[in-house]
């Protein structure tokens, strides 16, 4: 069975309490995402927060802050996490009840990665071929 750290993104963007929600809008954009975690320093990486861009507009700016504003302002917290070792399956569970289309990795409390849904159907999709191209090869034998 696969592990989350085998399907995860690694070294994931990340803000820190020092940041604005600018800041933040800037890393979404430039690393095509719109999730960052916050993290406690960018040398610990220990995860406090998470911030969306769903985050941004509806706690952000549609509450009238501007660009300079904290990010612990619009975060979310607690954090669901998972660890790294933990199944696929885990974390497709975790996603499905807590309605979460990312989920952080951590070790020891620190960020190590994030598993998204699109990770997931990744994996499944390929597990899902690869059990049709055995099936199709075991019914060509019996043949």
């Amino acid at each position: 069975m696969k592990t989350v750290q085998e399907v995860m993104t690694t070294q994931p963007a990340a803000v820190t309490l020092q940041d604005n929600i600018y800041e933040v809008a800037v890393k979404m954009r430039d690393f095509d995402t719109g999730f960052i975690p916050v993290v406690d320093s960018e040398t610990g990486r220990k995860l406090i927060g998470v911030i969306t861009d769903r985050d941004l507009v509806l706690r952000g700016y549609a509450d009238k802050h501007s660009g300079s504003t904290s990010v612990e302002t619009v975060m979310s917290k607690p954090v669901t996490s998972i660890a790294e070792n933990a199944s696929v399956d885990e974390a497709a569970e975790i996603m499905a009840s807590g309605q979460i289309r990312r989920l952080p990795v951590t070790r020891d409390n620190e960020l190590i990665g994030i598993v998204s849904l699109g990770d997931l159907a990744v994996k499944r999709i390929f597990a899902d071929e690869a059990g049709e191209a055995l099936s199709d090869i075991s019914q060509r034998q019996l043949h």
